[in-house]
C-alpha cells in the first residue's frame, strides 16, 4: 500500500502555497517571463526559493520588469542602484550576471528566433521521465541529462549562473517537466496545460 505524498511547501506560507498551486510547472513561453525566471533561478543559487519568491515583486521593480533590452543596457550607475536596493539580493556577481545574460539573451534571440525556441528544445521525451514522480526521485535527481546539455550550450554562449542544477530548477518552473509528485492536485492541472501547449519544431546541437 503506497502512502500519499505531497510537494514540499513551507508551513504557513500562503505566498508559497499560491505559487505552488497556480504557477509552478505551468508552461512559460513568453520571452520576458522566461528571462525573468532565468535571472531569479540564478539569484536563488545557494539560497532557498522561498527567499527569492518573497522578494520577487521587489526584483521585478528593481529590474524594470526584466525587460531584456533595458537590462542589457544597464550602466555602472544601475549596478550601484541595485547594490543599494535592500529589497533584492545584493550580490554583485549575480546582479552583473543578470546584465550579462540579458545581452546573451539578445544574441540567443537572434540565433534561434526566440528564447522559447532555444529553451523548449531541451524538453525531455516522455520516455526519459520517471513513470511515477516521488519525493525520493526528486531528491536523487537535482539535475537531468537535458539540464546538463542546456548548461553546456548556454555556457558556451557566455551565459553565467546556468549550472545544471539551476537549469533543472528552471525546467521545473517553466513547465518543461512536471515535477509535482504523484497525488498532488496540481500535477493533473499542469499536465493538462502541457498537453495543450503548442510547441515549435526546434533542434539543438
Amino acid at each position: 500500500m503506497s502512502t500519499q505524498e505531497s510537494c514540499p511547501i513551507p508551513p504557513n506560507d500562503t505566498l508559497f502555497q499560491a505559487y505552488h498551486d497556480n504557477e509552478w510547472g505551468m508552461p512559460v513561453i513568453d520571452d520576458t517571463k522566461l528571462f525573468e525566471k532565468v535571472c531569479l533561478e540564478g539569484f536563488q543559487s545557494g539560497l532557498s526559493w522561498k527567499t527569492i519568491l518573497h522578494r520577487r515583486e521587489n526584483f521585478r521593480s528593481a529590474f524594470e520588469g526584466f525587460d531584456i533590452p533595458t537590462v542589457a543596457k544597464y550602466s555602472q550607475a544601475d549596478l550601484s542602484r541595485l547594490m543599494s536596493d535592500t529589497g533584492i539580493i545584493r550580490n554583485r556577481r549575480k546582479i552583473e550576471s543578470a546584465v550579462n545574460n540579458a545581452n546573451r539573451a539578445i544574441e540567443l534571440q537572434a540565433e534561434f528566433g526566440s528564447l522559447r525556441s532555444f529553451f523548449w528544445s531541451f524538453e525531455p521525451l516522455k520516455a526519459d521521465r520517471p513513470q511515477s514522480l516521488t519525493l525520493a526521485w526528486l531528491k536523487d535527481n537535482p539535475t537531468s541529462p537535458a539540464s546538463v546539455l542546456m548548461s553546456k550550450s548556454l555556457k558556451m554562449r557566455g551565459w553565467s549562473y546556468v549550472g545544471p542544477t539551476t537549469l533543472y530548477a528552471l525546467m521545473q518552473a517553466l513547465g518543461m517537466v512536471n515535477d509535482h509528485v504523484q497525488g498532488c492536485p496540481a500535477r493533473e492541472i499542469v499536465e493538462k496545460a502541457r498537453g495543450n501547449l503548442v510547441r515549435q519544431d526546434t533542434h539543438h546541437d
